[in-house]
């Protein structure tokens, strides 16, 4: 998995990656690269301080559904998804929950223009915001990482360009207060 940040590189620019190598999910959190709280939590849970404000991205594995249910998953899966934590706060609101989000306008945008399976999904009261997945189980494993790295840059570029990528980091470093 350590090629996913160099994949991923072109496309968040000036987030900054956080290996994550436990539980349901195995790759690399992409966070607004100036989060306070990313620095000060020192791990993508948040545990051990009050983490306010992570929002980026996941690229990596699902390898479990613990606690990814909601997605109804056939793990091992190749998945991206948005998130902003923690659900509910008021970040994920604006973000988010609220009914004319950046998130779910972004979802609308990227869901009318993509047509063929694996659609992009959302989540208003879940981790995985916005999230596009799909099981490793039909793709021989000889091409696993190939298929697997497609899925990724086709992913990013989707969300490059549907804006989210630059909206995320951008409100972020112009200090919007949530």
């Amino acid at each position: 998995m350590d090629w996913i940040p160099e994949l991923a590189e072109p496309y968040l620019r000036g987030y900054r990656p956080v290996r994550q190598g436990t539980g349901a999910l195995r790759g690399y959190w992409f966070f607004v690269s100036y989060s306070k709280a990313v620095r000060r939590a020192g791990s993508p849970s948040g545990r051990g301080a009050k983490a306010k404000d992570q929002r980026g991205f996941f690229a990596g594995y699902l390898v479990k559904p613990d606690g990814f249910q909601y997605l109804t998953p056939v793990a091992p899966e190749c998945l991206i998804f948005v998130f902003v934590r923690p659900v509910g706060n008021r970040a994920h609101r604006r973000w988010v929950a609220a009914p004319e989000s950046p998130l779910r306008w972004t979802f609308n945008y990227i869901r009318y223009l993509t047509h063929r399976p694996p659609r992009f999904e959302f989540y208003e009261r879940e981790l995985a915001a916005m999230v596009r997945h799909t099981p490793l189980l039909s793709w021989s494993p000889a091409k696993r990482r190939h298929l697997s790295r497609n899925f990724f840059v086709e992913t990013l570029a989707w969300l490059v360009r549907s804006g989210i990528v630059r909206k995320l980091s951008s409100q972020s470093r112009r200090g919007v207060r949530e």
